[in-house]
């Protein structure tokens, strides 16, 4: 059958195919193992016995043809065959029909292009008639019950979909079924009695990328915490690795990064996402990338058709793509056309009524698109008819604002005095001039060679936009690439980077925004507006515009502006220098939606507290060095080398390296390509200054030789004045060096790296978007660790495996609890500590998994109690340290500390008085009134209170985080000295009876029991007795007879007398308020008892209580859900 043409990895295929036919354009390969006399051998015999063994829907087919191209190492796969005698009807086909064709075209990048577009309609053609549902419901029930028992998992946990392929365990494939859940990667495989299973959450992949090796040509390779996991033997590995991506990267948003998350509404749910959904999303987003598009916009359908090009005289094949707001057209290649029609421009929607099935778009400004060969044209028109009738209506309604007679102001003039119009209401101070038309206004008496070139640059552009039309819905042609590539004229740059960023659409369906957002920022004082005034005068300070009130106020009020409009990036300091360029060439309110284009489409996540975007672009950039440099990766010992240099390319576009006269041709490329544009000029300058970065001894030679070759990059075509440019001012010292012309640069770069696919960079992104920001969560993990390893005895890697175990059961509150308040506290801006705390619930589960008290059967109360102890702020949240402070003590204490503990449990502010509502819970506690009991705080003064809060976390109730508070803590911390036991309170009478109790519940089940029973019987009895003469002493009457003679009289093992002597007489026990006990009197005279003192240094087993935590915390997790 025709597969859709999709490159096809080579380096290690030879050994499992074989050629049997051949020619110029096309190979047809067998597969090893397949049609030869004793199997083929070895590899045949493996090949084919790892075929074998797969099932019908995951086999590979024997046969296969292969497109390639004479020049070119790129193999795309374009047929299979399950026998000889269909592959060869392909075979035969393609020689008879498409050779006889590529003949005639004169390069081999068309006839690839023609080669897929014609496969392409062949499997249109041939799945005309065979749609079958993408999911059979039958089927996915019976694999969600499978799901379901094998893993054991919630019932809230969904499942998305699953997939047969094989799971390499060391050499040996096992075959079995790949399961995908909004959580989990799981895999189960039984086989010859050998059961596998596999569970991997999703945010703990650092890694998932799609490989080849030895054995396999194409594989899944998953890392997970340090282990390699490798599936293959997929139906179709595309397919599979996009929804994987997609659900990693989906889980890393949502519980690492939840600055990003809380503004993408879109799968706020788990419970509501859906392969199909998941799929949408992914070619959506795509599909907003490519046309620059608002975020919010959804593909809603997409039609393979024929636009015709009047300028060219030929109708182009490509998709028609259709959202809620515009109709967009690719050509199948990408970059031979595209055009955007907003719906907003829309006058009417025509169909013909010849066999063309034509579809007619006229827009504003006399302009019509035909969109010929259309599936389904007639349900199309009345679709697009609905849209533009909503559409015209909206905007209609903008428009009757401001009057305008339609034949003398086009549409783009349309919106501009609307803004004009809301800007004059709102604030009488924003430029409506580019700063570079004020500062340098082009003097056409006095041309010279440079003005002369400048002209012939616009008339170049002018004759363009005569050809493909002017505005928001112009033809862009390769043409439009090359003209960018030579630089765009200073008087059109503005307009320019506007259309091509999409900021333009932005402006117009937000008329007057900005100068409303300005007026309600006016005045307003935080710490981004003071970082703001601190760097307005650092921005392109030797420019005449910002050495004046004009161009640093327009800089203020843009940049205040978007602080305002999006607070959680506020401003970042690679804000300025951009917004300072964009300000030279584009009017303020445009400026304003350049940078909102920038921030918040082009360069995602580049200017938020942890700089991801740019963190992540850093490592798609190291990744192509390694790819289209490797002699230089060889050379250089430390890849980070590269991350330091090109940090400041990135987020400044290079103009903080570059000349200003030279930086802004690199803007156009970035404006028109996107971040493509930066990576491919990126990798041009290693490539041209790659000599002398090989014969560099060090970093700073390298940092040294790349900051030369920047000061002699020049743009001998700029027109600005020689006093702003600032390569004309390079010393005469410094003219031996070779001058580099910024445009021959740029050529270079799209002439040597110009066949990156804005695909291949997006799957690069989302691969690294994991890898990144799993290293910043070790980073954490490593600066907490070191903190806390100086407070407690459990060994690093003790601490290792507790930190996971504590983090991963946080995670799990949040998989399936929508609501839950606990991970609103994760701000990667907090202190290390700070990041991750868990509350009472958390913290219950966890000490039934790790605590050596765990069996007591008061373990809920006791694990209250401990909660109530550790969170000394009060705010029913508790850190790594405090929760490792307590486990330390219970693994690793002396008899002291472990006894200190429990003495402090039961007194305040951690004891309170317990009691289940549900008789026949015992001892149990609810998930409602456990966290109710941990909100029961002793009380205090609310002065006191709001002081300690403040003490404790000097970021709360204040606009910004108190760095003096925080090291005035950091001071007490050191300094605090150990806490003295005689500074402990006493313990009452009902305390004391509970600490008892809980003595006896510890000792249930022990080896011992009987002996420790009979000890805690003897101390119990010595206290009292030691009571009562002090009593004596002082009354004639002792309040602690009634007990004494009780537990006198226990002397007995049974667990049910220790019960009704501790509990005897409780009345006479509380007539006296003064019977207490001291801290030293208990210690005393336990340890005059070898068996309690021997129960409590009896050594634990760490690692396999730490162990036996991991296995079994998922499995507690459900049976928690279940209760």
């Amino acid at each position: 059958m025709w597969l859709k043409p999709e490159e096809v990895l080579l380096k290690n295929a030879l050994k499992l195919w074989l050629m049997e036919r051949s020619n110029d354009y096309f190979v047809l390969q067998r597969r090893r193992g397949y049609g030869e006399e004793g199997g083929g051998g070895l590899t045949g015999l493996l090949v084919g016995t790892l075929d074998s063994v797969l099932d019908s829907t995951a086999k590979v087919a024997p046969f296969r043809i292969l497109h390639q191209t004479p020049d070119s190492q790129v193999y795309l796969s374009i047929a299979c065959g399950a026998n000889r005698e269909e592959i060869n009807k392909h075979w035969d086909w393609l020689e008879q029909n498409i050779m006889k064709t590529l003949s005639v075209f004169d390069s081999n990048e068309d006839i690839t292009n023609f080669v897929q577009g014609k496969i392409r309609g062949l499997i249109a053609e041939e799945g005309k008639q065979s749609f079958a549902k993408e999911d059979d419901p039958e089927k996915f029930r019976e694999a969600l019950l499978k799901f379901e028992k094998y893993f054991g998992l919630p019932e809230q946990e969904k499942l998305v979909t699953y997939y047969s392929c094989s799971y390499w365990k060391g050499r040996v494939p096992c075959q079995g079924w790949l399961y995908l859940s909004t959580n989990f990667l799981s895999f189960y495989s039984f086989l010859l009695g050998s059961e596998i299973k596999l569970i991997i959450s999703w945010d703990a992949i650092s890694r998932l990328e799609k490989t080849s090796n030895v054995i396999l040509t194409e594989s899944i390779h998953v890392c997970s915490q340090g282990e390699n996991h490798y599936f293959s033997m997929f139906l179709h590995i595309n397919q599979t690795y996009l929804l994987m991506e997609q659900l990693a990267n989906y889980a890393i948003r949502r519980l690492f990064d939840k600055e990003t998350f809380d503004n993408d509404p879109i799968l706020d749910d788990p419970l509501q996402i859906t392969k199909r959904g998941l799929e949408n999303r992914a070619h959506s987003e795509q599909f907003n990338a490519f046309f620059r598009l608002p975020k919010e916009e959804t593909l809603k359908e997409v039609h393979e058709c024929f636009l015709w090009v009047p300028f060219s005289h030929f109708n182009t094949h490509g998709k028609m793509c259709i959202s809620e707001n515009y109709i967009c057209f690719a050509s199948q290649d990408g970059n031979l056309c595209s055009v955007i029609i907003p719906l907003r421009e829309v006058l009417a929607i025509d169909k013909t009524n010849d066999s063309s099935k034509s579809v007619i778009v006229s827009i504003k400004g006399k302009t019509a698109f035909r969109f010929s060969e259309v599936k389904e044209f007639e349900q199309l028109v009345a679709k697009l008819r609905l849209k533009c009738g909503a559409a015209s209506t909206q905007y209609h309604d903008i428009s009757t604002e401001v009057p305008i007679s339609s034949d003398s102001v086009g549409p783009s003039d349309n919106t501009e005095v609307q803004s004009l119009t809301c800007q004059r209401e709102c604030s009488k101070t924003v430029n409506t001039e580019a700063l570079m038309t004020v500062f340098h206004p082009q003097n056409l008496e006095t041309l010279n060679s440079k003005m002369l070139k400048e002209k012939m640059k616009e008339q170049s552009w002018n004759i363009l936009f005569a050809e493909c039309g002017r505005g928001v819905s112009m033809f862009r042609t390769k043409k439009t690439r090359d003209l960018v590539v030579r630089g765009i004229p200073e008087t059109l740059r503005g307009e320019l980077w506007m259309l091509f960023s999409g900021a333009v659409n932005d402006m117009a369906v937000n008329p007057g925004y900005y100068a409303e957002v300005v007026e309600q920022s006016l005045g307003t004082c935080n710490l981004a507006t003071e970082e703001i005034e601190r760097d307005l005068r650092r921005s392109l300070p030797e420019h005449p515009a910002f050495q004046s009130d004009t161009g640093i106020s327009a800089l203020r009020r843009v940049l205040t502006a978007y602080a305002f409009r999006n607070p959680k990036i506020g401003y970042c300091q690679a804000m300025n220098i951009l917004t300072s360029v964009l300000l030279l060439y584009a009017k303020e309110e445009e400026a304003f939606w350049l940078l909102v284009a920038v921030c918040e489409r082009m360069l995602p996540d580049y200017f938020n507290r942890r700089i991801i975007g740019a963190l992540v672009d850093q490592a798609v950039f190291e990744e192509l060095i390694r790819d289209h440099l490797p002699q230089l990766t060889e050379h250089m010992t430390d890849m980070t080398f590269f991350s330091s240099v090109s940090l400041s390319w990135f987020l400044t576009l290079f103009i903080s390296v570059l000349p200003i006269e030279s930086a802004v041709n690199v803007v156009d490329c970035f404006f028109y390509d996107g971040i493509k544009a930066i990576l491919q000029l990126g990798l041009a300058i290693l490539d041209y200054n790659l000599d002398k970065l090989l014969a560099c001894k060090d970093d700073a030679e390298a940092v040294t030789a790349l900051n030369r070759f920047f000061d002699n990059v020049t743009n001998k075509d700029s027109p600005l004045p020689s006093s702003v440019q600032q390569g004309s001012n390079v010393s005469d010292e410094k003219s031996s060096h070779i001058r580099v012309d910024i445009t021959d640069l740029i050529r270079e770069s799209n002439e040597k790296y110009g066949n990156m696919r804005y695909e291949d960079i997006h799957s690069m992104r989302c691969r690294n978007r994991l890898y990144v920001i799993q290293t910043l969560e070790e980073t954490t993990k490593q600066n907490v660790l070191r903190v806390v390893s100086q407070d407690v005895k459990l060994s690093l890697h003790e601490l290792d495996e507790l930190y996971v175990i504590f983090k991963k059961q946080l995670f799990f509150s949040y998989y399936w609890c929508l609501s839950s308040p606990v991970l609103k506290h994760h701000d990667p801006s907090l202190p290390y500590l700070e990041q991750y705390q868990i509350d009472c619930q958390q913290f219950r589960v966890l000490y039934h998994l790790l605590s050596p008290w765990a069996h007591s059967a008061n373990r809920d109360s006791l694990a209250l109690w401990t909660f109530r102890l550790l969170d000394e702020n009060s705010d029913c949240l508790i850190n790594f340290k405090e929760f490792s402070s307590a486990i330390d003590i219970m693994y690793n204490g002396s008899f002291t500390e472990k006894l200190k503990l429990l003495f402090k449990l039961h007194i305040p502010p951690a004891y309170t008085e317990v009691k289940s509502k549900d008789p026949s819970k015992c001892d149990e506690l609810s998930k409602e009134e456990l966290l109710y009991f941990s909100q029961l705080h002793v009380s205090k003064p609310a002065k006191e209170k709001e002081a300690e809060s403040v003490k404790k976390s000097p970021e709360k109730g204040k606009g910004k985080v108190d760095i003096q508070a925080y090291l005035s803590q950091w001071q007490d911390e050191l300094l605090k000295k150990e806490e003295n036991i005689k500074d402990l309170p006493r313990m009452n009478q009902s305390q004391f009876i509970q600490f008892s109790k809980t003595l006896y519940n510890l000792f249930h089940e022990d080896p011992d029991e009987e002996s420790l029973y009979q000890a805690i019987a003897v101390v119990t009895s010595l206290l009292l007795r030691m009571e009562e003469v002090g009593r004596k002493l002082q009354s004639p009457q002792s309040s602690a007879k009634g007990l004494s003679s009780a537990v006198g009289a226990s002397g007995g093992s049974s667990e049910g007398r220790r019960e009704s002597h501790l509990e005897k007489e409780p009345s006479s026990l509380r007539e006296d308020p003064q019977w207490s006990f001291a801290f030293e009197q208990i210690l005393a005279s336990l340890l005059n008892e070898p068996a309690l003192v021997k129960f409590f240094e009896k050594p634990i087993d760490v690692k396999a209580k730490l162990e036996n935590a991991k296995t079994s915390q998922l499995s507690s997790r459900t049976k928690m859900q279940v209760s």
